[in-house]
């Protein structure tokens, strides 16, 4: 039975493929969506970005509303002081991967602390875009092993 993975990303990833390339890379977030899209297989994908911290809880609600199977989310920035999308991935009762593009444990010490990580069941730091697709298999065969 196919499910709803919810892929959910935070500010300044539209800028994908422009911003920092020598640290985030040149793919476009158009195609990590594509990516992704490929890799969930019969499952639905719901992707999506914004530079607003409220909108990124408001489709955390949304996904635990409609009893999504999982999250993938890079909170981005918001990873290291947002305690309203920390609060809001709480309520989330599927799998959480958080993702990032970056190996943050090997930059800036203000990188290194993820209030995300407490809540996730598991974490995609490094990988550069491939992680995104990466990060829709493991759920896959996560939420298959149950």
């Amino acid at each position: 039975m196919p499910r709803t993975i919810h892929v959910l990303n935070g500010p300044n990833l539209n800028r994908l493929g422009k911003r920092e390339p020598e640290i985030y890379g040149r793919t476009t977030l158009a195609e990590v969506e594509a990516m992704c899209r490929a890799a969930a297989g019969e499952d639905a994908i719901v992707f999506r970005q914004t530079n607003w911290e409220g909108q990124l809880v408001e489709w955390i609600h949304a996904a635990t509303d409609e009893e999504a199977a999982g999250i993938v989310i890079n909170p981005a920035g918001l990873t290291f002081g947002s305690i309203p999308v920390l609060d809001a991935l709480k309520m989330f009762r599927g799998v959480i991967i958080e993702l990032h593009i970056s190996n943050i444990h090997r930059r800036e010490p203000i990188y290194h602390r993820s209030l995300v990580s407490g809540v996730a069941t598991a974490v995609i730091a490094g990988l550069g875009a491939r992680g995104y697709p990466t990060a829709v298999r493991a759920m896959r065969e996560m939420l298959e092993a149950g």
